[in-house]
């Protein structure tokens, strides 16, 4: 054989050494990334509401403890097992999303601050874009009285909120709501299944957070642009379901379409916490 064609033949065998070895590294990383991404959000369920059960906090409870099984009308162990299986489709839906859509090249040292401002940047979109689709949905599901019946008024069956109550509800509004607004930020964004580990953890979090039943900081609870816990138990209270639709993180959706509605986070002969909603007329009998 000709030495150059020798040659040639090496040279394009270690092209293709070099593009198969390319692909079966990203492959490594895309099938490692896409279960600690799905997975970290569930493990923060499970640690976060360890915070929930301290009795040092007891003082900080906008309702006791005794309500959670009292008021409501599910039990935990329905609750329990219908987030599980919510967060199993959830998993499996995501996963897929980001095996096609693949993952980001590695960059150099020079990179490193450009690649910290545009995950900033992702992360504030897929927050945006996440918040806006959730609370769409959510003020749809109350507007139609048929989707609330037989959608939304499950995951009221909580009328008193706790930690991982916070994503119980029916199969398909968590589908919807959830997952299809989930994945859409995620593609939105443009994130890597590296970075949406952050993302997910973080809305893992702040959906907690919001439905954990506590208020640690009462005086900024009351005026922060970021929802929580007593501003989200308004809607949770059974005169409260048409204001403060807001979900995840920003209650300016409320103000923007005119669902905001104010409240006075006051301290109980209990010495725990309680939300008042003095715009909510507690006399009439909820037409839900």
């Amino acid at each position: 054989m000709h030495p150059s064609l020798s040659s040639n033949n090496c040279r394009r065998s270690s092209l293709v050494y070099a593009h198969t070895s390319q692909e079966s590294s990203k492959s490594i990383y895309i099938y490692r990334d896409v279960p600690v991404a799905r997975s970290t959000p569930i493990i923060s369920t499970a640690c976060i509401d360890l915070h929930s059960t301290c009795m040092s906090l007891a003082k900080y409870r906008l309702h006791p403890s005794s309500h959670e099984d009292s008021k409501n009308h599910v039990s935990k162990r329905q609750v329990i097992s219908n987030v599980l299986t919510l967060q199993i489709v959830q998993v499996a839906t995501v996963t897929m999303v980001m095996m096609f859509k693949g993952t980001e090249e590695s960059g150099n040292s020079s990179t490193k601050m450009t690649s910290y401002l545009k995950l900033a940047g992702q992360i504030v979109v897929g927050m945006v874009w996440f918040d806006l689709w959730q609370f769409g949905t959510h003020r749809v599901l109350h507007a139609n009285r048929f989707l609330y019946r037989n959608l939304h008024s499950w995951h009221h069956r909580l009328v008193v909120t706790y930690s991982f109550g916070a994503l119980y509800g029916h199969p398909l509004e968590s589908f919807v709501t959830d997952t299809v607004g989930g994945t859409t930020a995620f593609l939105v964004s443009g994130m890597s299944p590296r970075a949406s580990i952050f993302f997910f953890s973080l809305c893992t979090v702040k959906v907690i957070d919001n439905h954990c039943g506590m208020s640690l900081l009462p005086s900024w609870d009351r005026i922060s642009i970021f929802n929580n816990a007593a501003y989200h138990d308004v809607h949770h209270q059974l005169r409260g379901g048409n204001c403060n639709y807001s979900q995840l993180f920003f209650v300016v959706w409320d103000r923007i379409f005119g669902t905001y509605m104010p409240f006075l986070i006051e301290e109980n002969k209990q010495g725990m916490l309680q939300v008042r909603a003095p715009g909510l007329d507690y006399r009439r009998v909820c037409n839900k």
